[in-house]
C-alpha cells in the first residue's frame, strides 16, 4: 500500500482522531495495524499522504468527525481516522 510508512511510530506522531476542531494536520501515513481495507478506503477518500486535513466537527458525542480534505467534507469515525498518523500544522 501505497500510503504506508516505514518507521513511523504513534510517539513520533499523533493519529487523526486526536485532534480537535480547527485543529490542522499533514497525513504522513497509516499505523502498521490498519486493516488494508480501511486503508484503500481512505485513500479513495483523498486520505494520502502530504494532504493537508482540518477538523471542522465533532458529533455531540464525539463520534463521527467531519474532516475538510481537498475542498471538500468527509465524515468518519474515530476508529477509521485512528489509523492515520498526521503531522500538526501549527499557527
Amino acid at each position: 500500500m501505497a500510503i504506508r510508512t516505514v518507521g513511523v511510530t504513534r510517539a513520533d506522531h499523533r493519529v487523526l482522531a486526536d485532534l480537535a476542531p480547527g485543529d490542522r494536520a499533514t497525513v504522513v501515513g497509516v499505523t502498521p495495524d490498519a486493516p488494508p481495507a480501511t486503508v484503500r478506503r481512505l485513500q479513495d477518500l483523498g486520505f494520502t499522504v502530504g494532504t493537508t486535513v482540518e477538523v471542522v466537527r465533532r458529533a455531540p458525542l464525539r463520534d463521527p468527525v467531519i474532516y475538510r480534505v481537498r475542498d471538500y467534507d468527509v465524515c468518519l469515525r474515530r476508529a477509521q481516522a485512528a489509523y492515520l498518523l498526521a503531522a500538526e500544522i501549527s499557527g
